[in-house]
Protein backbone atom coordinates (compact mmCIF):
# COMPACT_ATOMS: atom_id res chain seq x y z
CA UNK A 1 0.00 0.00 0.00
CA UNK A 2 2.94 2.42 0.64
CA UNK A 3 4.34 1.48 -2.45
CA UNK A 4 1.78 2.27 -4.21
CA UNK A 5 1.14 5.56 -2.74
CA UNK A 6 4.59 6.85 -3.08
CA UNK A 7 4.19 5.65 -7.11
CA UNK A 8 0.77 7.67 -7.23
CA UNK A 9 2.83 10.83 -5.70
CA UNK A 10 5.77 10.29 -8.19
CA UNK A 11 3.39 10.44 -10.69
CA UNK A 12 1.79 13.23 -9.49
CA UNK A 13 5.30 15.25 -9.27
CA UNK A 14 6.17 14.57 -12.87
CA UNK A 15 3.01 15.45 -14.38
CA UNK A 16 3.49 19.27 -14.03
CA UNK A 17 7.04 18.55 -15.13
CA UNK A 18 5.69 17.17 -18.49
CA UNK A 19 3.22 20.17 -18.80
CA UNK A 20 5.34 22.21 -18.88
CA UNK A 21 7.53 20.74 -21.73
CA UNK A 22 4.84 21.17 -24.26
CA UNK A 23 3.76 25.31 -23.93
CA UNK A 24 7.97 25.46 -24.57
CA UNK A 25 7.74 23.40 -27.39
CA UNK A 26 5.11 24.85 -28.67
CA UNK A 27 6.68 28.56 -28.16
CA UNK A 28 9.52 27.42 -30.20
CA UNK A 29 7.10 26.38 -33.58
CA UNK A 30 5.49 29.74 -32.52
CA UNK A 31 8.89 31.47 -32.88
CA UNK A 32 9.95 30.40 -36.35
CA UNK A 33 6.56 30.47 -37.70
CA UNK A 34 6.48 33.92 -37.06
CA UNK A 35 9.34 34.08 -39.55
CA UNK A 36 7.69 33.17 -42.86
CA UNK A 37 6.76 35.02 -45.43
CA UNK A 38 3.71 35.26 -47.63
CA UNK A 39 5.62 33.31 -50.76
CA UNK A 40 5.95 30.84 -48.55
CA UNK A 41 9.86 30.90 -46.97
CA UNK A 42 11.28 31.55 -43.59
CA UNK A 43 13.79 34.68 -42.54
CA UNK A 44 16.74 33.51 -40.77
CA UNK A 45 16.09 35.67 -38.09
CA UNK A 46 13.30 38.55 -36.89
CA UNK A 47 15.97 41.09 -38.12
CA UNK A 48 16.07 39.88 -41.59
CA UNK A 49 12.93 40.86 -44.38
CA UNK A 50 13.89 38.44 -47.00
CA UNK A 51 13.31 34.50 -46.89
CA UNK A 52 16.36 32.18 -47.84
CA UNK A 53 16.29 28.93 -48.56
CA UNK A 54 19.30 28.10 -45.68
CA UNK A 55 16.13 29.69 -43.22
CA UNK A 56 13.50 27.82 -44.90
CA UNK A 57 14.99 23.77 -44.73
CA UNK A 58 16.24 24.40 -41.52
CA UNK A 59 12.88 26.17 -40.02
CA UNK A 60 11.18 22.95 -41.99
CA UNK A 61 12.90 20.19 -40.12
CA UNK A 62 13.13 22.22 -36.82
CA UNK A 63 9.01 22.32 -36.75
CA UNK A 64 9.03 18.57 -37.66
CA UNK A 65 11.85 17.78 -34.43
CA UNK A 66 9.35 19.78 -32.18
CA UNK A 67 6.81 18.13 -32.86
CA UNK A 68 4.45 20.74 -34.67
CA UNK A 69 2.52 21.77 -38.09
CA UNK A 70 4.25 23.68 -40.77
CA UNK A 71 1.90 26.66 -41.72
CA UNK A 72 0.88 27.08 -45.52
CA UNK A 73 3.17 24.15 -46.72
CA UNK A 74 2.08 24.80 -50.38
CA UNK A 75 3.57 27.96 -50.25
CA UNK A 76 6.57 26.67 -48.47
CA UNK A 77 7.08 24.25 -51.26
CA UNK A 78 6.72 26.62 -53.83
CA UNK A 79 9.28 28.96 -52.72
CA UNK A 80 11.73 25.59 -52.33
CA UNK A 81 10.91 24.87 -56.07
CA UNK A 82 11.52 28.89 -57.20
CA UNK A 83 14.98 28.37 -55.45
CA UNK A 84 15.89 25.71 -58.06
CA UNK A 85 18.27 27.08 -60.78
CA UNK A 86 17.13 24.82 -63.90
CA UNK A 87 20.33 25.73 -65.74
CA UNK A 88 23.02 24.59 -63.24
CA UNK A 89 20.96 21.74 -61.80
CA UNK A 90 21.75 22.75 -58.04
CA UNK A 91 19.58 25.70 -55.83
CA UNK A 92 20.29 29.11 -54.70
CA UNK A 93 19.14 30.53 -51.16
CA UNK A 94 16.81 32.80 -53.10
CA UNK A 95 14.89 32.80 -55.87
CA UNK A 96 17.00 34.14 -59.11
CA UNK A 97 20.46 33.39 -57.26
CA UNK A 98 23.06 31.31 -57.76
CA UNK A 99 23.24 28.33 -56.79
CA UNK A 100 26.47 26.69 -54.52
CA UNK A 101 27.01 23.47 -52.88
CA UNK A 102 26.00 23.90 -48.97
CA UNK A 103 22.40 25.73 -50.06
CA UNK A 104 21.89 22.76 -52.72
CA UNK A 105 22.33 20.18 -50.30
CA UNK A 106 19.83 21.96 -47.51
CA UNK A 107 18.09 22.35 -50.86
CA UNK A 108 17.47 18.88 -51.00
CA UNK A 109 16.74 18.24 -47.52
CA UNK A 110 13.57 20.24 -48.48
CA UNK A 111 12.25 18.65 -51.27
CA UNK A 112 12.67 14.93 -48.92
CA UNK A 113 10.77 16.94 -45.98
CA UNK A 114 7.94 18.46 -48.42
CA UNK A 115 7.50 15.26 -50.75
CA UNK A 116 8.49 17.35 -53.93
CA UNK A 117 8.94 15.83 -57.23
CA UNK A 118 12.57 13.70 -56.83
CA UNK A 119 12.52 13.16 -60.57
CA UNK A 120 12.42 16.80 -61.04
CA UNK A 121 15.11 17.90 -58.69
CA UNK A 122 17.04 14.95 -57.50
CA UNK A 123 19.21 13.77 -60.07
CA UNK A 124 19.94 17.49 -61.59
CA UNK A 125 20.79 18.28 -57.31
CA UNK A 126 23.04 15.41 -57.26
CA UNK A 127 25.15 15.79 -60.34
CA UNK A 128 25.48 19.44 -59.48
CA UNK A 129 26.93 18.35 -55.97
CA UNK A 130 28.82 15.57 -57.19
CA UNK A 131 30.90 17.95 -59.91
CA UNK A 132 31.00 20.79 -57.44
CA UNK A 133 32.31 20.02 -54.04
CA UNK A 134 35.55 20.48 -53.50
CA UNK A 135 36.64 21.69 -50.35
CA UNK A 136 35.97 19.29 -47.12
CA UNK A 137 33.22 22.30 -45.99
CA UNK A 138 31.85 21.50 -49.43
CA UNK A 139 31.80 17.57 -48.61
CA UNK A 140 30.57 17.49 -45.56
CA UNK A 141 27.15 19.27 -46.53
CA UNK A 142 27.40 17.53 -49.31
CA UNK A 143 27.15 14.70 -47.84
CA UNK A 144 24.32 15.42 -46.21
CA UNK A 145 22.15 16.03 -48.99
CA UNK A 146 22.86 12.79 -50.74
CA UNK A 147 22.00 10.81 -47.20
CA UNK A 148 18.60 13.01 -47.46
CA UNK A 149 17.17 11.21 -50.45
CA UNK A 150 19.10 8.22 -50.35
CA UNK A 151 21.68 8.57 -52.94
CA UNK A 152 25.68 7.65 -53.11
CA UNK A 153 27.72 10.17 -54.72
CA UNK A 154 29.67 9.42 -57.39
CA UNK A 155 32.80 10.54 -55.83
CA UNK A 156 32.23 8.41 -52.43
CA UNK A 157 35.85 6.92 -52.34
CA UNK A 158 37.57 10.08 -53.83
CA UNK A 159 36.20 11.96 -50.74
CA UNK A 160 36.16 9.59 -48.22
CA UNK A 161 39.91 9.20 -49.25
CA UNK A 162 40.51 12.76 -48.77
CA UNK A 163 38.90 13.07 -45.35
CA UNK A 164 40.92 10.27 -43.99
CA UNK A 165 44.06 11.60 -44.67
CA UNK A 166 43.91 13.97 -42.43
CA UNK A 167 43.34 11.24 -39.45
CA UNK A 168 45.04 10.61 -36.52
CA UNK A 169 46.85 7.23 -36.34
CA UNK A 170 43.56 6.24 -33.80
CA UNK A 171 41.22 7.51 -36.13
CA UNK A 172 41.00 11.03 -34.43
CA UNK A 173 40.94 14.15 -35.91
CA UNK A 174 42.16 17.73 -34.96
CA UNK A 175 44.33 18.24 -32.17
CA UNK A 176 44.66 19.99 -28.56
CA UNK A 177 41.20 21.48 -27.99
CA UNK A 178 39.64 21.58 -31.38
CA UNK A 179 39.75 17.18 -31.30
CA UNK A 180 36.85 17.07 -30.08
CA UNK A 181 34.78 19.46 -33.40
CA UNK A 182 37.29 18.32 -36.11
CA UNK A 183 36.75 14.45 -34.82
CA UNK A 184 33.13 14.46 -35.07
CA UNK A 185 32.67 16.73 -37.82
CA UNK A 186 35.00 14.23 -40.38
CA UNK A 187 33.84 11.17 -38.94
CA UNK A 188 30.15 11.82 -39.42
CA UNK A 189 31.80 12.23 -43.21
CA UNK A 190 32.92 8.94 -43.62
CA UNK A 191 30.21 7.38 -41.75
CA UNK A 192 27.42 8.79 -44.26
CA UNK A 193 29.70 7.26 -46.88
CA UNK A 194 29.39 4.17 -45.24
CA UNK A 195 32.84 3.72 -43.88
CA UNK A 196 32.71 1.98 -40.31
CA UNK A 197 35.11 3.36 -37.92
CA UNK A 198 38.35 1.04 -36.66
CA UNK A 199 38.41 2.31 -33.51
CA UNK A 200 34.59 3.87 -32.55
CA UNK A 201 35.72 3.63 -28.53
CA UNK A 202 38.80 6.32 -29.58
CA UNK A 203 36.54 8.73 -31.50
CA UNK A 204 33.62 8.78 -28.83
CA UNK A 205 36.54 9.41 -26.12
CA UNK A 206 37.90 12.05 -28.29
CA UNK A 207 34.07 13.37 -28.47
CA UNK A 208 33.69 13.07 -24.97
CA UNK A 209 36.85 15.05 -23.84
CA UNK A 210 35.63 18.28 -25.96
CA UNK A 211 32.57 18.83 -23.42
CA UNK A 212 32.78 21.82 -20.92
CA UNK A 213 32.18 22.95 -18.13
CA UNK A 214 28.60 24.34 -19.37
CA UNK A 215 27.85 21.03 -20.96
CA UNK A 216 28.42 22.64 -24.45
CA UNK A 217 30.64 22.20 -27.03
CA UNK A 218 32.79 24.96 -29.04
CA UNK A 219 35.27 25.82 -31.48
CA UNK A 220 38.93 25.56 -30.00
CA UNK A 221 38.04 24.56 -26.53
CA UNK A 222 36.60 27.65 -25.89
CA UNK A 223 33.49 29.10 -25.94
CA UNK A 224 29.92 26.50 -26.51
CA UNK A 225 28.15 26.94 -28.91
CA UNK A 226 25.33 25.11 -30.61
CA UNK A 227 26.93 24.80 -34.31
CA UNK A 228 29.83 23.06 -32.52
CA UNK A 229 27.44 21.63 -30.43
CA UNK A 230 25.25 19.77 -33.18
CA UNK A 231 28.19 18.58 -35.32
CA UNK A 232 29.63 16.55 -32.08
CA UNK A 233 26.16 15.32 -31.41
CA UNK A 234 25.37 14.11 -35.05
CA UNK A 235 29.04 11.92 -34.61
CA UNK A 236 27.83 10.55 -31.27
CA UNK A 237 23.86 9.67 -32.71
CA UNK A 238 25.72 7.85 -35.12
CA UNK A 239 27.68 6.36 -33.12
CA UNK A 240 24.75 4.90 -31.26
CA UNK A 241 27.05 6.87 -27.92
CA UNK A 242 26.17 9.84 -25.15
CA UNK A 243 28.10 12.49 -23.98
CA UNK A 244 29.70 12.33 -20.67
CA UNK A 245 26.96 14.51 -19.51
CA UNK A 246 23.90 14.86 -20.87
CA UNK A 247 21.84 16.67 -17.58
CA UNK A 248 24.63 19.70 -18.36
CA UNK A 249 24.25 19.53 -21.89
CA UNK A 250 20.17 19.90 -21.54
CA UNK A 251 21.78 22.64 -18.93
CA UNK A 252 23.67 24.17 -22.16
CA UNK A 253 20.84 24.43 -24.70
CA UNK A 254 18.15 25.92 -22.23
CA UNK A 255 20.57 28.93 -21.58
CA UNK A 256 20.31 29.48 -25.31
CA UNK A 257 16.92 29.97 -25.27
CA UNK A 258 15.51 33.43 -25.43
CA UNK A 259 11.84 34.79 -24.69
CA UNK A 260 10.65 35.03 -28.09
CA UNK A 261 10.33 31.00 -27.79
CA UNK A 262 13.89 30.93 -30.22
CA UNK A 263 17.46 30.10 -29.69
CA UNK A 264 20.37 31.93 -29.95
CA UNK A 265 23.93 29.74 -31.28
CA UNK A 266 24.83 30.87 -27.66
CA UNK A 267 23.94 31.74 -24.28
CA UNK A 268 23.03 35.75 -24.96
CA UNK A 269 22.67 35.66 -28.86
CA UNK A 270 19.73 36.42 -30.59
CA UNK A 271 17.24 33.90 -31.61
CA UNK A 272 17.39 32.36 -35.34
CA UNK A 273 16.86 29.71 -37.34
CA UNK A 274 19.82 27.95 -37.26
CA UNK A 275 20.01 28.35 -33.28
CA UNK A 276 16.73 26.99 -33.14
CA UNK A 277 17.36 24.36 -35.39
CA UNK A 278 20.62 22.88 -33.94
CA UNK A 279 18.31 22.87 -30.51
CA UNK A 280 15.69 20.88 -31.81
CA UNK A 281 17.57 18.06 -33.00
CA UNK A 282 20.11 17.97 -30.76
CA UNK A 283 17.16 17.68 -27.87
CA UNK A 284 15.67 15.22 -30.34
CA UNK A 285 18.46 12.93 -30.37
CA UNK A 286 18.92 13.38 -26.28
CA UNK A 287 15.48 12.35 -26.21
CA UNK A 288 15.69 9.19 -28.28
CA UNK A 289 17.79 7.53 -25.78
Amino acid sequence: MKRAVLLCGCLLLLVPSLRAEAPDRKATVAYLVGLQNKDGGFRPSADVDKASLRATSSAIRAIKYLGGDLPNRAACAKFVESCFDKESGGFADAPGGKADVAVTAVGLMAVTELKLDADRYVGPACKYLDDHARSFEEVRIAVAGFEAVGRKPAHADAWAEQVRKTANADGTFGSGAGKARDTGSAEVVLLRLGQKPDKPEALVKALQEGQLADGGFGKEGKESDLESTYRILRCFHMLNARPSDSGRLRNFIAACRNRDGGYGVAPGRPSSVSGTYFAAIVTHWLDEK
